[in-house]
């Protein structure tokens, strides 16, 4: 603890180092309160200010702080390894749509009964997917997990900021 501070006024203009009492008397006179702002800075650093109004501007800062965050999820996409054309073009469309809202995508291609026993045509049908995807990234490769078929794709941000 320091037995001096350097104290800023409401508008932050700087009134200079002065001692804590100083400090609280300074307050007092002005009906304000002192909160430290810097406490690790030598002398730590308070502001004269009204703490409920500090609150409020502190909780609003991290509500927009919070606003502007943008929370990725995993998307899943489930491919079949005889999917209908149709089908499949319409995954991809929806594996760009979750790609561009900067989601990641589990691409899972599920084996049925006897299916499991050709997994190349599952293999094939991931490779033409993944293929079909333009700036991307795969972060793990197609790798069987059960009787599933399972790979993780995100989109490549550098390749999305050459085209703009």
């Amino acid at each position: 603890m320091s037995p001096q501070v350097r104290l800023l006024d409401e508008e932050g203009k700087q009134i200079g180092v002065v001692s804590k009492i100083e400090a609280l008397q300074k307050a007092k006179e002005l009906g304000i309160d002192v909160v430290e702002i810097a406490p690790k800075a030598t002398p730590p650093v308070a502001k004269l200010i009204d703490f409920k109004k500090f609150k409020y501007q502190e909780a609003r800062k991290e509500r927009e702080n919070r606003k502007s965050q943008k929370n990725v999820g995993v998307k899943e996409i489930r491919l079949r390894p005889f999917i209908g054309q149709h089908d499949f073009d319409t995954r991809l469309e929806q594996a760009r749509e979750f790609l561009g809202e900067g989601n990641q995508i589990k691409v899972s291609l599920l084996f049925r009964g006897r299916e499991i026993t050709r997994k190349e045509f599952g293999f094939d049908a991931m490779r033409k997917f993944i293929a079909g995807l333009e700036a991307i990234k795969v972060v793990r490769e197609p790798h069987m997990e059960g009787r599933n078929l399972v790979a993780m794709i995100v989109s490549d941000k550098k390749a999305g900021k050459d085209k703009e």
